[in-house]
């Protein structure tokens, strides 16, 4: 009988890791169908509307995409936004995790700081830019205004990971040693490293799109929000459906970030052992 329980749930085991990896054999081609969705879906609103101005063809597109993919200004206006959103990211990790931690220990500092939490959640971006071009220089807002946004999503993930360790792997280390750095790395960062990557992904996305509507909004140079309000300016939609293409593709390769940084660390310890 327990061969046989065995058996079944090696059965299982092995059903369950051809079903993944069939799907992640699909994944590529159900990713690729999305993008000829989309490319569908402007032209059939370009057909509707009769506006091949508005609605550019998916050639012309493609055709813009590779023309700003090919010259440096473009690897400028990306290097520009890229800087802004790792900083802001790293802005809001620091605080975020330190915030979170704070608010998975203690239910006291969890309820301190739901108003804040809440408010930054709730309040309309463009409220929030206005507000910081009056208080701090242009240059500053793009960053400021996404680690605002982005504080309240690290926090929670970084609470939620807290509060949901086995209370029994805790007072593990409770033997041996109070709560300090070396046990926040070597206990709770292992065990929401989870957490952390689903945060990091969702943050990525979103911080991405924050600092271009903020770029756009306070004209910074050499940037790819300055770049689509240049193009609008002069009725250049292909070249903004374009950037929204790159944009596309920056989140799609920050979003992996955390998994290839995961698999380097799994291959380095593998080399050790």
């Amino acid at each position: 009988m327990a061969a046989k329980c065995l058996l079944m749930t090696s059965t299982m085991r092995n059903d369950d890791e051809k079903n993944r990896g069939s799907r992640k054999k699909r994944e590529p081609l159900a990713f690729c169908l999305g993008l000829l969705l989309i490319g569908a879906l402007i032209q059939a609103a370009g057909w509707l509307k009769g506006d091949a101005l508005v609605f550019p063809g998916v050639d012309v597109i493609l055709e813009a995409f590779f023309r700003l993919a090919g010259t440096g200004h473009t690897w400028v206006l990306i290097g520009t936004t890229l800087g802004h959103l790792l900083l802001s990211m790293a802005v809001s990790s620091v605080i975020g995790v330190l915030i979170g931690m704070a608010e998975g220990l203690s239910d006291f500092v969890r309820a301190l700081f739901r108003p804040l939490m809440n408010l930054l959640r709730s309040l309309p971006m463009i409220v929030l830019i206005v507000i910081l071009m009056v208080l701090m220089p242009y240059p500053r807002v793009p960053v400021a205004a996404s680690s605002l946004i982005l504080i309240p999503i690290i926090s929670e993930a970084t609470s939620e990971g807290c509060r949901r360790i086995e209370p029994e792997l805790i007072d593990v280390y409770r033997l041996n040693s109070g709560f300090n750095l070396q046990v926040l790395k070597s206990v709770y960062l292992p065990l929401m490293a989870g957490y952390f990557r689903q945060a990091w992904v969702n943050a990525s996305g979103m911080g991405l799109r924050l600092a271009i509507s903020t770029e756009y909004m306070v004209q910074t140079r050499n940037s790819l929000g300055k770049a689509i309000y240049s193009s609008s300016y002069f009725n250049e939609y292909q070249d903004i459906y374009a950037y929204a293409l790159i944009m596309i593709l920056l989140v799609l390769a920050i979003g992996e970030l955390p998994a290839a940084v995961n698999r380097m660390a799994e291959q380095r310890r593998a080399s050790k052992a």
